[in-house]
């Protein structure tokens, strides 16, 4: 198993990306910490997944929530070998929508939290000679939809400070993984776009420009790429920014297909 013996703590578990990704690592092995603002969701899914695991409640948006988690992690099981940060706010505004109030919070959620939560880890990591770091980010980091300008800016921030934490550990044995995961199945999106509109199981019939094999990527195979990244069978690799989409991102004029376009 890939994850035999090692304890992991992943934030936004109790749904989504967060969620697969937990009970996949409890699949290969591992001991995880659940995370979310839900208490209900969080026990629930710890709950499933029986003795290996165990929740934690808190807003990452509060700078104590995010010592908070690790050290529940570290008392719950004794040590911690991996953190995912995963939990996000996707929150959709364009400049003209973006007030300083949203642009702190989604600073807050998706950069600040992060950095936050690697600081409190990184103690136990050095004591134990390693551990492995896990960003989520996001293909919008690359450049990002107009509707979505500050999650963009905050998880382009995100990536610069993978790279810049990889180097800066390396010698200590602590690897720093960041994924920019592309249009996935989560059950927030599903349902954001049925309020906009879209039938119940459009995910499945997605345009081919949008998803080449005709459907959205599902948390459950992001899970497994994160999980990949988070045992001893991806080292040494170190500051890998990794693009989990199902077409390249350079290049691509995805405004419209070269058959429309003539080209």
């Amino acid at each position: 198993m890939l994850l035999d013996g090692k304890v992991i703590l992943v934030t936004g578990s109790s749904t989504g990306i967060g969620e697969s990704t937990a009970r996949r690592a409890v699949a290969e092995g591992a001991r995880v910490m659940v995370h979310g603002r839900s208490a209900a969701r969080a026990k629930a899914v710890a709950g499933d997944l029986g003795e290996a695991a165990a929740y934690v409640v808190g807003d990452v948006a509060d700078p104590a929530v995010c010592t908070r988690i690790v050290q529940a992690t570290v008392e719950r099981f004794g040590r911690i070998d991996g953190l995912v940060n995963n939990a996000a706010l996707t929150t959709r505004a364009t400049l003209e929508e973006s007030d300083a109030a949203m642009i702190d919070l989604i600073m807050a959620v998706n950069l600040r939290a992060p950095l936050l939560t690697a600081r409190a880890a990184l103690p136990h990591f050095r004591a134990q000679g390693g551990g492995v770091l896990v960003n989520i980010g996001s293909i919008n980091a690359l450049s990002g939809a107009p509707n979505l300008l500050p999650y963009s800016a905050a998880k382009g921030g995100l990536q610069t400070a993978s790279r810049n934490l990889a180097n800066a550990l390396a010698t200590e044995k602590i690897r720093v993984i960041h994924l920019n995961v592309g249009w996935v199945t989560s059950p927030n999106e599903i349902a954001l776009k049925q309020s906009e509109g879209l039938p119940e199981g459009w995910q499945f019939t997605v345009p081919l420009q949008y998803a080449p094999t005709g459907m959205l990527t599902t948390p459950e195979q992001i899970a497994s790429h994160v999980v990949f990244w988070l045992s001893d069978q991806s080292a040494p690799a170190n500051g890998i920014v990794y693009e989990v989409e199902q077409y390249s991102l350079y290049g691509r004029n995805n405004a419209k297909s070269s058959q429309e376009t003539g080209d």
